[in-house]
């Protein structure tokens, strides 16, 4: 089949706007996930009585569906992209409530739901589609200062920060309050409310000490490892020696037999021993990659919309993957985030999908006439804000 510029058809705008550098750098995420899980998969499952593959081919799976997931919605246009989201965001607080109501309890949390045979995570579709609705929320804020939207995005944020501490997931609730933080930052609000936000991320942390005995344990023993258990940080950063700068070698490590979620939180220390440092900065530099590309392409973008989206979508990408490294290198209390495409999960894999998708429909090519537009509307806003 032939994709020609003169083609009138949803396909070929795609293909001639879409960034296919950004495309690429996480495909090769998508692929270093899948050979990653042949390292960590087969012992975890052979540990928990399943079948060697069961983790592997599971991963396969959603690799699948999550690359076919980022496709699909990497064609959509910035409109589409803000209905999607209101759907997504109505149905994933939806399935929120139900996982709170009628949800397993797993370590003291209620947050999945069972859905023929598999977990599902609600909050992992959620968080996308929050930064998109703020986005749009606080971009309506800039281009009509008295339009009374900032209450909407400010409820917003409130309503999903609540409902995830209520499961409770303290990891991910700091997660989208780093994220709103960046969006206020680029939407020009006042500086008193990015002290606000500090002021609530610490908030949520305090109150995650008082009324959390794993929080407690956690901090405390990151802070003072001789008051709590702290074998799986001290693993994880072990492996790190063992590896050396070359790794034991495929297969030939021991952190995953030891640590029983290193196919998921802990997979950067799998990488680690037996890959070796030297593969952990290949895999670091093409997280570094996908993000500065980002950054890019969002930089030749007006202010509004589409680059608060692609801004939250961005940071949301590049803090979990920071969070997970930085857990498993020590730098950071132990929490249960994945590194997007590398870590095992369905929920996780195919919500980053979404983010990813999202991102690159906002940050495709304009039309010419549309480009031209957008740069006489940057220079106007630029004069505007010298008069003023």
């Amino acid at each position: 089949m032939q994709i020609s510029r003169s083609q009138k058809n949803r396909l070929s705008a795609w293909w001639f706007t879409v960034d296919w550098p950004l495309l690429t750098g996480l495909l090769v995420l998508v692929a270093i996930g899948l050979l990653v899980s042949l390292a960590a998969g087969p012992t975890v499952a052979i540990k928990r009585g399943l079948p060697p593959y069961y983790f592997v081919e599971r991963h396969f799976l959603f690799a699948l569906a999550g690359t076919a997931l980022m496709l699909a919605v990497s064609l959509l246009r910035p409109f589409e992209v803000r209905r999607l989201a209101l759907l997504v965001y109505l149905a994933g607080m939806a399935a929120m409530t139900v996982a709170l109501l009628l949800g397993p309890e797993i370590n003291g949390a209620k947050r999945w739901l069972r859905l023929m045979g598999y977990s599902l995570q609600p909050s992992e579709f959620v968080k996308p589609a929050f930064v998109i609705l703020a986005a749009w929320l606080l971009a309506e804020k800039q281009r009509k200062a008295d339009f009374p939207v900032l209450g909407f995005a400010v409820a917003l944020y409130g309503l999903t920060a609540g409902l995830l501490l209520i499961q409770p997931d303290l990891g991910q609730t700091l997660l989208i309050t780093a994220v709103w933080a960046a969006l206020l930052f680029v939407a020009g609000m006042p500086l008193g409310w990015l002290t606000a936000m500090a002021g609530a991320a610490i908030a949520i942390l305090a109150a995650g000490y008082a009324a959390f005995v794993h929080v407690r344990r956690r901090l405390e023993a990151f802070f003072d490892p001789a008051a709590g258990d702290t074998y799986q940080m001290d693993r994880a950063r072990q492996s790190f020696i063992e590896g050396g700068w070359l790794g034991r070698g495929p297969g030939e490590g021991t952190v995953k037999a030891t640590l029983p979620d290193a196919h998921t939180d802990f997979i950067f220390a799998v990488i680690a021993e037996e890959y070796g440092i030297v593969a952990c900065l290949v895999l670091i530099g093409v997280f570094a990659f996908v993000v500065a590309r980002a950054f890019v392409r969002l930089l030749q973008l007006p202010e509004g919309f589409e680059r608060n989206g692609a801004i939250g979508l961005v940071a949301l990408f590049a803090f979990q993957a920071l969070i997970n490294m930085g857990v498993n290198v020590g730098l950071l209390p132990a929490k249960g985030m994945t590194l997007p495409f590398i870590s095992y999960g369905g929920s996780s894999l195919l919500g980053q999908a979404l983010a990813m998708g999202l991102l690159l429909a906002l940050t495709r090519a304009r039309p010419r006439g549309v480009r031209l537009k957008n740069t006489a509307l940057l220079a106007s806003q630029v004069r505007s804000r010298m008069r003023s």
